[in-house]
């Protein structure tokens, strides 16, 4: 009988969908470890940022969606946190990220509008043109780009990183976008007050460097939560500890899944993660309309097996 694949995307949405371990990150990460962000005041937030672009007579209509995305309530008001969880460099990051970011500042300010339509609210011409109201806020957004890989990132981490080099007077006129991204394999610099959180970082990065007996100190005899196991084996992208992850019953026990990555060799373990790696990205080619060469040469595959593929998306 055939395994049920598990996408490493669905394992990363669904550990970070826990809010004491989303609040750990963004309280550790980007507040330095103050407890900004409470989990009881966390509330998930719909992850679809889609919206039309309107300049003049232009319109363009785009579709995204974020990987995980909350909303914190703060004394009166609220912020709202996004997770990005990426396996490879993106080198257009920066950029995407801040798309992301004014879409949600674009999908607040028209539901302002639609409010105050709504409401029969009495409106100045300069309000009129714009739909908000002279004292209407929205309210901040924040990112975190998580990279889960043993490569270091060598990427933009800025929209000034993404542009050409600028004159003196130009660079002071620029306004740069810096994203928060939180590389694993160099997160030792932080301590997590979530245990889980704690353990799936401290565990990825001593497996990236094959420290596999300082792993079994840290756990000794401990289980761990499966989807904690879970988490760990994608971001080693080794489908070995994913299984045991999902086989286990009570919690999982590193030290065990650990033996037999060891017996079997890591890379031997990763080989069929890598080949559905591949066949999602073969998914998103199809799925945008790439043409069959661009395809072919992307995969290394032929024809007869794109097609093949192609079936299977019906």
């Amino acid at each position: 009988m055939k395994k049920a694949t598990i996408k490493p995307d669905v394992i990363f949405k669904d550990f970070w969908r826990e809010n004491d371990r989303f609040a750990s990150l963004f309280n550790t990460v980007v507040f330095g470890g103050k407890e900004v962000i409470k989990p009881e005041e966390l509330s998930e937030l719909d992850t679809d940022v889609s919206n039309v672009i309107e300049l003049g007579e232009y319109k363009e209509t785009l579709t995204r969606a974020r990987d995980v995305i909350k909303r914190a309530a703060y004394g009166v008001d609220f912020v709202i946190m996004g997770i990005e969880n990426q396996t490879r460099v993106h080198y257009g990051m920066p950029l995407r990220v801040m798309l992301y970011d004014s879409l949600g500042y674009l999908k607040e300010c028209r539901e302002l509008a639609r409010q105050h339509q709504k409401d029969g609210d009495k409106a100045t011409p300069d309000e009129f043109l714009s739909g908000l109201h002279r004292d209407d806020r929205l309210h901040p957004i924040i990112s975190i780009v998580i990279y889960y890989n043993e490569k270091p990132w060598d990427g933009p981490k800025s929209l000034k990183d993404l542009v050409v080099e600028m004159p003196e007077e130009i660079d002071r006129a620029f306004s740069n976008y810096q994203m928060n991204l939180l590389q694993v394999g160099e997160s030792e610099r932080y301590h997590f007050n979530n245990e889980d959180v704690q353990d799936v970082f401290e565990t990825a990065r001593h497996i990236y460097k094959g420290e596999f007996d300082q792993v079994k100190t840290m756990f000794g005899n401990r289980n761990v939560k499966s989807d904690v196991g879970a988490m760990i084996g994608v971001m080693t992208d080794s489908n070995l500890i994913i299984e045991r992850a999902y086989e286990s019953k009570g919690g999982m026990n590193m030290c065990t899944a650990l033996e037999k990555l060891k017996e079997t060799g890591r890379e031997e373990g990763r080989v069929e993660g890598r080949a559905e790696g591949k066949r999602e990205m073969i998914f998103a080619f199809l799925k945008a309309g790439a043409e069959l060469h661009m395809i072919k040469e992307a995969s290394g595959l032929s024809e007869a097996e794109i097609e093949k593929l192609r079936k299977e998306m019906k």
